[in-house]
């Protein structure tokens, strides 16, 4: 319509005798201009020419095409680099249209034509830099809000193709950009500026970003009038701490980032919960630990509920970056990191690469029964053969510490320095229990722990006959003697002052009791001292009141060094009271409810207190108070949790993992579902066996919307299982033909994908038994593409069970082939039987020799089918598949006079599609490339 308008413009408004020709004389003929005639005008003029033409109009649809065109004009002239520069030159007069539409179709073309300058740079040097960019920069601050967005748009993309030179962001965007966020800048342009710098600072890098946009970034996440600002800035504050690094992250950014977390608008916070993880990448692992932990405990904490949604979905990402790089293999760059770290790690790394897997004590060599003693276990470099050794009848002092499901204690010392390395691989932590375990005087600050002090011993247990045969002789270094009854005076004492401990820690948290997390503390407390105060028998308790406290070698009460409970000495208790009745497998009378006991989590990897809050998120209430989703989030999450924790943990997330594994919601089942076997290479065969594999089974009988996740990765599950596990999957395959849907035919074709990987797992007998009725069945699918992966299912069956040995298996599978589909009255399963050949040809599943004498004859006899269509596949299988292969090219054999004769029979048949694929040479004409994609896709 523009050219129409174009047209238009220039004509005539003397038109009224517009082609009428006055017939009174011939010679009198009034001869009007055509449109025509204006057009053959414009293709007379010069590009130039036409530019200024135009962009002169005062049509403001001539100006845009005019604008929309400049790209095609550059091209016509770019051979004269005076008429470039006059093009470009028209261009910075063509920016100052007052028309925003032309501005904005300016503006749009400005990248393309950037790239032309770039190719031919030779020819117009610095153009962009002198023409282009001072439009892009200005038209940043226009007053119209489409030629601002272009503008952007356009900035961005010139940063990401790399069109722009460094010096020229240097000098002439970070400028003008930190300009447009000055105090006195307009709000609209200001919020754009700050998101603008945020976007760029990944593409212009550290420098740039450190120097020209840190400093204006910091002023604007405190810029106390605009809320959007700070709300941007904490939108994109990951990716500023990505792009500065670790140390102008702790110094610059941290103190700004706590400051959005407690902004007054909920939107800015929400906005600090979703990019926590990416803050936290950007940190040490100590910050992580003692400053990051807190303040997303608040955020978790917040009053509005959209903050507290972001902050549970990124809850679990937040929990991975405490990843021990040493177990999971996850590292995080952390620039300041001394030297003697590094080294320590990579020294821990390799000594436990030195140590043999049947020396390690992993999480599933520990016995079922948390009573039998792992004292046979010994680590390497660890001297003492008590090492490992769990039993709870040992007195709290001993250097021989009891450790949960793990082979390292649990805050082992509780000096400062050793409590401020978080990230102390896991192998120091083992090595250093046989150092402690050597020393026969510890200082007594070193001597007292939290988790040591409030672990009190159950009286009432009896040992097992194998407790007393694996530790009953062996002693601490202290010297406590060989029998068990010394113990009772010093457990019946750390009982009383638990118990006093106890009653005044419940006195001090009840004044805080509607926080939830308060009264969950509040209840284990109680439940501990139910517990302790029926336990506890009345002369145990008399001799532990008359024994003196110096008796304790090992757990001196010196409340001048311990100083006021904490929470984290509230968590450290709590858990250790809980690790007790757990791993105790006689029961108490007053014994921990069910409730209590899903609060049994003994881990150091993460702050307990963000565990806690994720395994909270399977409760009922949070789906009512926080996101009806939270479940879902928790799900998707749980791999990554896992793997930080590590397998000597994944006793902490048990429970919740059942939780979900039944949940109501089909999506939260089928998140776990399409993650089991990741799940399942971070805890290993054994725990997999124990724990995954019930719920496996369960998600076999579940929905197709959960089903499908365990299909799509069922070799990747298998494979990890051990083979006579395995082999009990054999009987449910048949039953993943079944499906709530008759025409969800991609679950079949998933099927077939995965029994192709789940030939490698399994026996030639367990296929022929097992697998082939399914791939047959499959093979006769009413949906072609179930089919086709059939074709190939079955081809790589026959390699497989021919290359067993004996290969009877596999002249079985070709017999019943040749019985099911060559010989099928139905003309649809004798063409299956073509196309399996076909198959077994390309993918040469058979030497060419084995085929000739099994199946070719066969499939010869298909030539005198009576349906077209079996004999069209089997013209185009003998011309483009068979006769391609070296076999029959150059031996002078009698099967390959007997193709050639069925093809000369073919080529004669009655139908003339047979007669064109049996007669061409495969790949001849561009027609007959089209005439065999055709048949390929409609037979």
């Amino acid at each position: 319509m523009a050219d129409l308008s174009l047209l238009q413009e220039d004509l005539p408004e003397d038109a009224d005798g517009f082609g009428v020709d006055d017939c009174s004389s011939e010679s009198d003929v009034i001869v009007v201009p055509s449109a025509l005639d204006f057009v053959s005008q414009d293709d007379m003029l010069t590009p130039l020419g036409r530019l200024d033409k135009y962009a002169a109009s005062e049509n403001v649809f001539n100006r845009q095409m005019v604008a929309r065109s400049l790209l095609d004009t550059l091209r016509e002239v770019c051979d004269d680099e005076r008429d470039c520069i006059a093009v470009l030159e028209r261009i910075s007069r063509l920016a100052d249209d007052s028309e925003p539409t032309v501005r904005a179709e300016l503006m749009e073309q400005v990248p393309h034509i950037a790239l032309f300058c770039q190719e031919n740079r030779p020819a117009i040097p610095y153009a962009f830099s002198k023409y282009l960019l001072p439009i892009v920069v200005r038209y940043l601050a226009d007053q119209n809000n489409q030629v601002r967005k272009t503008s952007q748009a356009a900035l961005l993309a010139l940063l990401e193709q790399e069109l722009i030179e460094r010096f020229d962001v240097e000098t002439k965007v970070c400028p003008v950009l930190v300009e447009l966020t000055a105090p006195d800048s307009n709000d609209d342009v200001k919020t754009e500026a700050v998101a603008i710098m945020c976007k760029m600072a990944p593409m212009v890098g550290k420098d740039i970003t450190e120097r020209l946009i840190l400093p204006r970034f910091c002023e604007m996440c405190c810029d106390c009038r605009m809320f959007h600002v700070r709300k941007v800035c904490a939108a994109n504050f990951g990716d500023i701490c990505s792009v500065v690094g670790q140390q102008a992250t702790e110094e610059m950014l941290l103190p700004r980032f706590f400051q959005l977390c407690s902004d007054n608008v909920w939107g800015v916070r929400k906005a600090c919960a979703e990019c926590f993880m990416a803050v936290s990448c950007a940190t040490c692992q100590e910050i992580r630990r003692t400053k990051l932990s807190a303040l997303f405990i608040n955020l978790i904490s917040d009053p509005s509920r959209w903050v507290r949604q972001a902050a549970f979905q990124s809850l679990g990402p937040f929990i991975s970056t405490f990843a021990n790089p040493s177990s999971s293999g996850q590292y995080f760059k952390e620039e300041n990191k001394s030297s003697e770290d590094t080294s320590v790690e990579d020294k821990n790394r390799t000594r436990d690469e030195e140590v043999p897997e049947d020396a390690q004590i992993r999480p599933e060599d520990v016995p079922a029964d948390p009573t039998v003693s792992n004292s046979s276990v010994k680590l390497e470099g660890a001297p003492d053969p008590d090492i490992g050794a769990e039993s709870p009848r040992k007195p709290p002092g001993d250097s021989s510490l009891p450790c949960p499901l793990s082979s390292e204690p649990h805050q082992e010392a509780a000096s400062n320095e050793d409590d401020k390395k978080p990230g102390t691989c896991r192998s120091a932590s083992r090595l250093e229990v046989g150092s402690s375990a050597q020393d026969p005087a510890p200082l007594d600050q070193e001597l007292y722990n939290s988790f040591h002090f409030w672990r009190t011993p159950l009286p009432e247990i009896d040992l097992d006959v194998e407790l007393e045969q694996g530790s009953g002789n062996k002693l601490g270094p202290e010297g406590l003697g060989g029998m068990p009854e010394a113990t009772s005076p010093a457990s019946a004492n750390i009982t009383m002052a638990t118990r006093k401990e106890l009653e005044e820690m419940i006195e001090n948290l009840e004044p805080h009791i509607d926080d939830p997390d308060v009264k969950a503390q509040v209840d284990v407390l109680a439940a501990a001292l139910r517990a302790s105060s029926l336990d506890a028998c009345d002369e145990v308790s008399e001799a532990a009141r008359r024994a003196p406290q110096d008796e304790l070698p090992g757990c001196r009460l010196d409340h001048g060094t311990s100083g006021p409970l904490t929470s984290e000495a509230v968590e450290n208790m709590e858990s250790a009271l809980r690790y007790i009745h757990d791993d105790s497998d006689s029961g108490t009378s007053g014994g921990f409810s069910p409730d209590e006991e899903r609060r049994a989590k003994v881990q150091d990897v993460v702050p307990q207190a963000l565990l806690d809050q994720y395994l909270s998120m399977t409760d009922p209430s949070r789906a009512q108070t926080v996101d009806t989703e939270i479940a879902k989030h928790c799900a998707y999450s749980l791999p990554g949790v896992a793997l930080t924790l590590g397998r000597q943990n994944w006793h902490c997330l048990r429970e919740t993992y059942e939780t979900l594994a039944s949940d109501m919601q089909w999506k939260v089942r089928r998140t776990l579902a399409f993650s089991i076997h990741e799940l399942a290479v971070i805890l290993g065969d054994q725990l997999t066996a124990a724990d995954l594999v019930p719920i496996f089974n369960g998600f076999l009988k579940d929905l197709d919307e959960v089903r499908i996740g365990v299909l799509k990765h069922l070799h990747d599950f298998l494979k990890l299982l051990h083979i006579d596990k395995r082999r009990e999957y054999l009987y449910q395959l048949q039953e993943f033909l079944v499906t709530d849907n008759s025409r969800n035919w991609r679950f079949r074709a998933e099927l077939a994908e995965q029994l192709i990987l789940l030939l490698e797992l399994y026996s030639p007998r367990d296929i022929y038994d097992y697998l082939r009725p399914i791939a047959l069945n499959l093979c006769a699918d009413k949906v072609s593409s179930v089919r086709w992966i059939s074709y190939k299912l079955v081809g790589e069956m026959v390699r497989k069970l021919h290359r067993a040995a004996p290969p009877t298996f596999g002249v079985d599978l070709i017999r019943e082939l040749v019985e099911s589909f060559g010989r099928c009255p139905r003309w649809s399963g004798r063409q299956a039987f073509v196309f399996v050949c076909q198959t077994v040809i390309e993918d040469e599943c058979l030497p060419m020799d084995q085929f000739a004498v099994h199946l070719m004859p066969h499939l010869l006899t298909l030539a005198n089918d009576r349906v077209p269509n079996v004999r069209v596949l089997l013209a185009k299988t003998l011309r483009q598949t068979l006769l391609e292969k070296e076999y029959f090219l150059t031996s002078a054999s009698c099967h390959q006079e007997a193709v050639e004769q069925t093809i000369m029979a073919l080529q004669m048949d009655r139908d003339s599609d047979v007669k064109y694929f049996a007669s061409i040479h495969p790949a001849s004409t561009k027609i007959s490339e089209d005439a065999m994609s055709t048949a390929s896709s409609t037979y």
